[in-house]
C-alpha cells in the first residue's frame, strides 16, 4: 500500500503536513532520521504510519505513561494493533501483551526508556527475539542536558544503534534549539541521519501577555468567556497550582490540579477527567511535563513565568492541536523572574548555569517585548518571520503615540537621584510623592520628589514597562531588583532624544477563519461523541476531533461517501460510527430544510497560507519596490534588515502581485523546486543547505512564494 492511501485509510487524512511524506519515505528506506516539528504538527504519523507499512514491530520510547495510553487507544480505535508496557500495569496484562508480541500481533508497542535498559530488565533480551523494524524515540530533547527537560535515563537510548545497527530510528522533538539539535544527534549514535525541520509557527494560535495584576480576576475575567472550552492552566509551585484550582472551584469553574507531588491515584483520576472532558480546566506545574495529547484544549494560560521560551513554546503548543482558533496568554511579573533565577542555577556546573540563566533572560525579553511576539518566538528557533503576523496582542493592537519625552526624563532622573538602587514600585511611588513610610525621609528633601505626581499609579506602571521595553532603562536580575540607567539614558536626560508613549492602545480582535457550521447541530455532535467515547472507555477527542465535528456541522454530509470525505474518518472509523453521525446530520437537516454542502468541500483540499490581512508595513516595501528602488535601498531607508524586506516582497509572489523571475533566474527554480519536493517547504536553512552558496535566502524563498501561488490556483 502507497503512503497516500494509507495514511486516508488509517488516519482519515487526504494529505501529509509539513514534511511527512518525505520523513516517512526515509524511514521506509532503513534510513534514520531526526524531526523537529511544532507541537500539534503531526509528528507521531511520521512513525505510525511506516509502522502500518512495514511488516515487524515498533518500538516507541517515551517518557509520559499518560502519553502512552492516549496514543495506544488511539491507535486501536483506527484498527493499528498497538500496546504499551508500563508501571500502571499488573503483571497479568504485562505477560498478555508479552505473548502478543511473540505472535506478531501487535504493530506498535509503547515503553519508557529506563524499562528498556534498567539493571534487572530483561525487556532488551526480549525485543531481541522480535521482528523490530522501527524505532521511534518521542520528546528526543530529553537526551540533551542543553535542554529544557533533560532526563538522565534518555542518556541510555545511545546503546540502540548498538543492539540494534540495521534498524531505521526516529528521534522526534517539538522544541530544540541548535545546540540541542547538535546534543540529540551526538548522543543517540545515528548513522548520518536526515534532518527535518519544519515551520515552528502555529498559525492558529493568538500569543497574549498581560502585566499580571489581580491575577485571580485577571483569570475568571478570561475564563468566563470560554465555559464550554477546555484548557491548561500553568503555575510555578505546587501549592500555588491547589489553591488555584480550589479558587476556580469557588468561582464555579469545574477544575482540577495536577503536579508531580499527588498520589498517581488522584493524578490519574484528575487527567482521565480532563481528556473525558469531564473537567474543563487542568491547573498544572510548568515543572512538570503533563504529556497531554489532547487536541480540543482551547487556550493554555501561564499564571506564572516559565523558565524558557522551549517550554513556553511547548506548553503553549498544547492548545488547538485540531487547527481551531486558540489562545495562549501568560501574566507577567518581573518578581517571578527572580525566583526562578534561583532554580536556573545548577551546581557545581556554572557552564550550564550560564545557559539556564540566558534562556530565562530570553523569556522575559519575550514578556517585555514592544513588537510582535510570534516573530520573537520564530527568531528563536532560528526561523524568519516578517515583523506582522496579525495575530498577537502587538499586532492586534492599534497604539496612540504622544511625545512622552518630559514623562521620560522625570523618571530616568529619579533613577539617577535614587543612585540605581530601587525598583519600579519604590520609584513610582517617590514620583508621585507618597507619604507612605516606605519612602525614607532623605528622599522626600530630593527634588524629583513629587515630580510625577499629576500622573496615575497605574499610567506610571505602563509607562515604566514601555521605558525598559525600549531600552531607556534595564531591570537588574539580582536578589534585590533595581533599575538602572542604560547607553540611551543619557540621550533622553540631555534632551538630545525624543521618546514617544502610548497613550492608548485598542486591542483588536481577530476574526478567526472560521467555518460558518450550525451550532446546535455541533452541539448534538458533541454529546453524541461523549457517549460513544464513555461507553469504549477512551476520550471524546481520539473518536473524532473538533474539527471533524465541525465539518460535519458546517457541510451537513448525508451520505457514507460523502461522510468519508470529513477529516478524520478512517476506513474503521468509518464503519464503526459513520451510521451514528449520519443519523444526528440527517435528521437534523430535515428538521431545518437543509441540505448537504459538501460539493463545498474540496475532497483533496490544498492547503494555502491565508493571507487575510497583508501587513502594512509590507504594502510600504511594495510601493518602494515598484517605485524602482532596490532591497538594500528599502532595508536602508526603512531601518530595517534586507531579510525583512525580502519577507515582505515575497508576500506579494505568493498573492501574484509580483513575478518569481524578478528575484530568481528561470534556470535556477528547477533545482530549488527539486529540493523542495524533497525537504518541504517550512524552514529556509535545509533548503540552502542542500543547494550550497549559488544559491541565496531570497532566491529560494521567492520560489517557494510562487509554488505556494500556484497551489493556491488548483
Amino acid at each position: 500500500m502507497e503512503p497516500l492511501a494509507a495514511l486516508k485509510k488509517y488516519f482519515g487524512y487526504t494529505q501529509f503536513r509539513h514534511s511527512q511524506e518525505a520523513i516517512i519515505n526515509h524511514v521506509l528506506d532503513k534510513r534514520d532520521v531526526m524531526v523537529l516539528m511544532p507541537t500539534g504538527g503531526g509528528k507521531s504519523i511520521c512513525y505510525q504510519l511506516p509502522a502500518v507499512l512495514l511488516n515487524g514491530l515498533t518500538v516507541v520510547i517515551s517518557p509520559l505513561i499518560a502519553l502512552m495510553k492516549d496514543q495506544v487507544d488511539s491507535l486501536n480505535l483506527s484498527g493499528i494493533p498497538a500496546a504499551f508496557l508500563n508501571s500502571s500495569q499488573s503483571p497479568e496484562e504485562q505477560r498478555d501483551i508479552a505473548l502478543q508480541l511473540q505472535n506478531n500481533q501487535l504493530r506498535l508497542l509503547y515503553i519508557a526508556p529506563e524499562r528498556l535498559f534498567g539493571a534487572e530488565s530483561r525487556l532488551m533480551t526480549f525485543l531481541k527475539t522480535l521482528n523490530v523494524v522501527q524505532i521511534a524515540i518521542d520528546e528526543a530533547h530529553c537526551i540533551s542536558q542543553w535542554g529544557h527537560d533533560f532526563r538522565p535515563e534518555y542518556l541510555m537510548l545511545a546503546g540502540l544503534k548498538t543492539e540494534f545497527p540495521d534498524v531505521p530510528v526516529i528521534a522526534l522533538t517539538a522544541t530544540a534549539d541548535k545546540l540541542t539539535q547538535k546534543d540529540i544527534l551526538d548522543k543517540l549514535n545515528l548513522n548520518h541521519p536526515a534532518v527535518f525541520v519544519s515551520s515552528f509557527n502555529r498559525e492558529n494560535i493568538t500569543y497574549r501577555v498581560i502585566p499580571k495584576k489581580n491575577s485571580l480576576q485577571q483569570l475568571t475575567n478570561f475564563l468566563n468567556e470560554r465555559r464550554e472550552e477546555s484548557g491548561i492552566i500553568y503555575c510555578l509551585s505546587r501549592k500555588s497550582t491547589e489553591e488555584l484550582a480550589d479558587d476556580l472551584k469557588r468561582a464555579g469553574f469545574a477544575a482540577e490540579a495536577y503536579h508531580a507531588g499527588l498520589t498517581h491515584e488522584v493524578k490519574a483520576k484528575n487527567q482521565e477527567a480532563f481528556l473525558r472532558d469531564d473537567v474543563r480546566i487542568m491547573v498544572a506545574t510548568i515543572a512538570f511535563g503533563m504529556g497531554i495529547n489532547k487536541s480540543n484544549v482551547r487556550y493554555v494560560v501561564h499564571a506564572d513565568l516559565p523558565k524558557n521560551i522551549e517550554g513556553y513554546y511547548q506548553e503553549t503548543g498544547r492548545a488547538g492541536r485540531d487547527g481551531l482558533a486558540s489562545d495562549a496568554l501568560l501574566l507577567y511579573s518581573p518578581g517571578d523572574a527572580v525566583k526562578l533565577k534561583r532554580f536556573a542555577m545548577v551546581d557545581d556546573n556554572p557552564q550550564q548555569s550560564a545557559i539556564m540563566l540566558k534562556k530565562l533572560d530570553d523569556m522575559v525579553n519575550y514578556c517585555q517585548l514592544h513588537a510582535c511576539r510570534r516573530q520573537y518566538l520564530l527568531n528563536y528557533f532560528d526561523e524568519q518571520f516578517p515583523d506582522n503576523c496579525g495575530s498577537c496582542d502587538y499586532c492586534l493592537s492599534e497604539f496612540e503615540k504622544f511625545d512622552g519625552t518630559l514623562i521620560a526624563q522625570k523618571a530616568l532622573s529619579a533613577v539617577v537621584r535614587l543612585k540605581e538602587r530601587f525598583g519600579v514600585n519604590y520609584i513610582i511611588d517617590f514620583l508621585r510623592g507618597s507619604k507612605a513610610e516606605k519612602i525614607r525621609e532623605e528622599h522626600k528633601q530630593l527634588k524629583t520628589f513629587g515630580a510625577g505626581a499629576d500622573i496615575s499609579k497605574a499610567d506610571w506602571q505602563r509607562y515604566m514597562r514601555e521605558l525598559i521595553a525600549q531600552g531607556y532603562l534595564r531591570v537588574t536580575d539580582d536578589e534585590y531588583v533595581s533599575l538602572k540607567l542604560t547607553p540611551k539614558s543619557e540621550l533622553v536626560l540631555k534632551g538630545t532624544e525624543k521618546v514617544e508613549l502610548i497613550s492608548s492602545q485598542t486591542i483588536e480582535e481577530r476574526n478567526a477563519a472560521t467555518l460558518e457550521f450550525e451550532p446546535q447541530l455541533l452541539a448534538d455532535l458533541r454529546k453524541m461523541r461523549y457517549d460513544m467515547a464513555q461507553l469504549e472507555n477512551v476520550a471524546p477527542y481520539i473518536i473524532l476531533s473538533d474539527a471533524g465535528l465541525q465539518e460535519m456541522a458546517t457541510y451537513l454530509p448525508q451520505k457514507m461517501e460523502e461522510l468519508r470525505q470529513i477529516s478524520g474518518f478512517g476506513d474503521i472509523k468509518l464503519a464503526r460510527y459513520g451510521r451514528e453521525f449520519l443519523q444526528v446530520i440527517t435528521g437534523y437537516s430535515k428538521a431545518n430544510g437543509l441540505e448537504s454542502r459538501i460539493n463545498l468541500k474540496a475532497a483533496k483540499p490544498v492547503r494555502k497560507l491565508k493571507i487575510d490581512k497583508v501587513p502594512e508595513t509590507a504594502k510600504v516595501s511594495l510601493e518602494l519596490f515598484r517605485l524602482g528602488n532596490t532591497v538594500a535601498e528599502i532595508a536602508s531607508a526603512r531601518s530595517l534588515s534586507p531579510i525583512t524586506i525580502e519577507s515582505h516582497l515575497t508576500i506579494f509572489i505568493q498573492t501574484g502581485e509580483l513575478d518569481v523571475h524578478t528575484f530568481v533566474d528561470e534556470n535556477k527554480i528547477p533545482a530549488i523546486k527539486d529540493v523542495i519536493d524533497n525537504y518541504g517547504n517550512e524552514r529556509l536553512a535545509p533548503l540552502k543547505e542542500a543547494l550550497g552558496d549559488d544559491y541565496t535566502y531570497c532566491e529560494i524563498k521567492a520560489v517557494v512564494a510562487y509554488y505556494k501561488f500556484k497551489a493556491a490556483q488548483l
